[in-house]
């Protein structure tokens, strides 16, 4: 009997699935796939400041997985809304914002407790600002762009609870199954399982990232995960559908360790770049302007590309009238460019921006 899709799939199989996943051609990807996660990790780990990874390039994923669901911002408004986050922005901005914010409450928790349905429950409350829980309501279905029902989720808060129960014991089994596989699993089970009315996309590629730092194959959530899946976008929903329809789980897990190793080996990439341009950056200031010149003065203009005053002054590099000094010369320097919007004095790494944006 062919797959219904307009009849709640409460059916949905508990994990671990019935089936060979670590077939030949999925254990040659995750190796691939491993090593590349390796060399992101080491390097992320020799950066000396850890906040100019977190700040910027977790923000690019939070931008393209926001995308996803077409909660689209520019560059621009983004970053300049991050540097000051009490200042007026447009909605899609700030929930792109709440997205990071989710992103790092989530890493900050897992020091204290592990990947449970109560933290993914205040995941999607921090992405969607509002109480939201477990879908009680029936009524939800998925649709394509011409209004044609792809699938519709378990229903009823029980079997949805039961589920995540069933995901939850997965996620912390212990296993023989390579994690990168178990990652691929984790996110078709939860994006089937849907559980919120809300913000099951940007939850679910959270859990990816989460899961990946709390089995210490990262140290630090980053990876733009979510720019192989625009990418690849109609190849990610086939091989969702796929799993739910023939049980095509080979496809859809070497899709994800695909997704993997492109993505690590970007953002490895991108994190020399960048690491490449603070040193240049590093070395022409202490040559040519010694007396404004600090270690911390470098990381801070590279935290994110609009910088102010105010995060000088708040760094303890200097008081507010030299600190504005420090930012003039590296203006004349061409290394910064000022721009004033509204009453705000933004001081911008074009460079930087250049780099996290390209």
């Amino acid at each position: 009997m062919s797959f219904n899709r307009t009849l709640p799939y409460n059916d949905l199989p508990l994990l671990p699935p019935a089936i060979e996943l670590e077939t030949k051609a999925v254990l040659k990807q995750a190796i691939a796939a491993n090593r590349v996660l390796a060399n992101l990790r080491g390097l992320a780990a020799k950066i000396p400041n850890q906040g100019l990874l977190i700040n910027s390039i977790v923000l690019q994923e939070a931008r393209l997985s926001s995308e996803i669901e077409n909660i689209v911002t520019t560059n621009d408004e983004l970053y300049r809304a991050s540097a000051d986050p009490d200042g007026k922005t447009d909605p899609h901005t700030k929930e792109v914002l709440r997205y990071r914010e989710a992103l790092n409450f989530g890493f900050r928790t897992l020091k204290d407790r592990p990947l449970t349905t109560n933290l993914f429950i205040e995941l999607v409350q921090l992405i969607k600002q509002a109480d939201i829980g477990i879908r009680a309501i029936p009524g939800t279905a998925l649709k394509n762009d011409l209004g044609e029902v792809i699938y519709t989720p378990p229903v009823g808060e029980g079997v949805i609870r039961d589920k995540l129960g069933n995901l939850e014991q997965f996620i912390h089994a212990d296993d023989d199954l390579d994690p990168l596989v178990k990652m691929a699993v984790m996110h078709y089970q939860f994006e089937a399982i849907h559980p919120f009315p809300d913000g099951n996309g940007r939850t679910g590629r959270i859990l990816n990232l989460l899961y990946l730092v709390e089995k210490q194959l990262l140290d630090i959530p980053v990876l733009f995960l979510s720019r192989y899946i625009i990418t690849h976008r109609v190849d990610y929903y086939a091989g969702l559908r796929l799993v739910t329809e023939e049980q095509d789980w080979e496809n859809w897990v070497l899709f994800m360790l695909r997704a993997v190793e492109s993505t690590a080996q970007q953002t490895y990439d991108q994190v020399v770049r960048i690491l490449d341009l603070m040193e240049n950056t590093r070395a022409r200031v202490q040559r040519e302007a010694d007396g404004i010149y600090s270690k911390d003065l470098i990381e801070i203009i590279f935290q994110q590309p609009y910088t102010k005053i105010s995060f000088l002054v708040d760094a303890g590099i200097a008081k507010r009238q030299t600190a504005s000094n420090y930012l003039k010369t590296l203006v004349e320097m061409g290394i910064l460019r000022e721009q004033a919007i509204g009453r705000e004095k933004y001081y911008i790494n074009d460079a930087l921006f250049s780099e996290l944006t390209r």
